[in-house]
């Protein structure tokens, strides 16, 4: 009797792909329904306010290392004061960004606690404020914070979190190819932005040699490009596939782009899923006919397998 339930079942299976099919739309429009008025209709393009907003790799491109910024510890400094040795890490966040800032952080600590390399010998990290308005107690908290993340205090040497003026942020970002916007917040004022997530290996001479996007990050990947950049020389290109942050929803605590890519992720995996197992079954299907080894039940009382029933 074992053949009588794959009729059934695959009627099941196909109905189920079908449903899954239909649904993620519709799932991924509930989700940007939720707060209509922050997200606005649901499409494959990125909003307009994205428009500024992007990576462009300028690999190669020196650094402005004249430029002053503050430290973590509230002195003037130089960016050149952190070459001329050995290659650093540079990222470009905000101290209050909501979410995407920290994740960014927290991939690149995570990271570097699998590297082999010691931050203030072999490498330094500079993480710089893209907001003006942010000063020496944010920096200092997050050092902090990220310090103990890490797990080596003895290595506060090599990580630097710095604070500037306008002018020298736009000076450094156009530098970078990191494009940004400003955007209200949910208080309406404009406190935060909307911008892209990647860190960037920097050369001793202070020349961009490398871009990882994204919030994690490959350790081998960021070994290589610590090596390479050590010895000055420049990487390719990566994909530009950019993981954007502009617009904070308190309600949910999330990015309402992200939330909507994972939702049309989680229903393309589960129609992928589905449809390998029915492919799956119909083969094993057609292989079993073809050898004449049908699972039914003869009309004279025998078993598939063709053994005669006594009785």
């Amino acid at each position: 009797m074992r053949g009588s339930w794959r009729g059934p079942v695959k009627a099941a299976v196909v109905a189920a792909v079908f449903c899954a099919a239909m649904l993620a739309p519709s799932l991924v429009a509930q989700v940007s329904s939720y707060g209509d008025k922050e997200t606005g209709p649901v499409n494959d393009k990125p909003p307009a306010i994205l428009n500024g907003v992007g990576i462009a790799q300028n690999l190669n491109q020196q650094l402005p290392l004249g430029l002053t910024f503050t430290d973590d510890a509230g002195k003037q400094v130089q960016l050149a004061s952190y070459f001329g040795k050995r290659p650093a890490i540079l990222a470009l966040v905000y101290y209050q960004c909501p979410m995407l800032c920290s994740e960014e952080l927290n991939g690149l600590t995570g990271a570097l606690q699998m590297v082999k390399f010691v931050p203030g010998k072999d490498f330094d990290v500079i993480v710089v404020s893209i907001d003006p308005t942010e000063g020496t107690d944010l920096a200092a908290a997050k050092k902090r914070s990220y310090l103990h993340r890490y797990g080596h205090p003895e290595t506060a040497a090599g990580w630097h979190f710095l604070t500037g003026t306008q002018a020298n942020i736009d000076a450094l970002t156009k530098a970078v190819g990191f494009g940004y916007v400003k955007i209200p917040g949910p208080d309406g004022r404009l406190t935060q932005f909307a911008h892209a997530s990647s860190i960037q290996i920097v050369t001793p001479e202070g020349k961009l040699a490398q871009y990882y996007m994204g919030v994690e990050y490959s350790p081998k990947d960021l070994r290589l490009g610590l090596v390479e950049a050590s010895a000055n020389r420049i990487g390719s290109p990566v994909d530009n596939i950019l993981t954007y942050c502009y617009h904070y929803d308190p309600k949910t605590n999330k990015h309402s782009l992200i939330v909507a890519r994972v939702v049309q992720l989680g229903g393309l995996v589960t129609v992928f899923t589905l449809g390998g197992f029915m492919l799956v079954m119909f083969r094993r299907d057609a292989r079993h006919e073809g050898d004449g080894t049908g699972t039914g039940t003869s009309d004279k009382g025998s078993t598939g397998t063709g053994t005669k029933v006594n009785g």
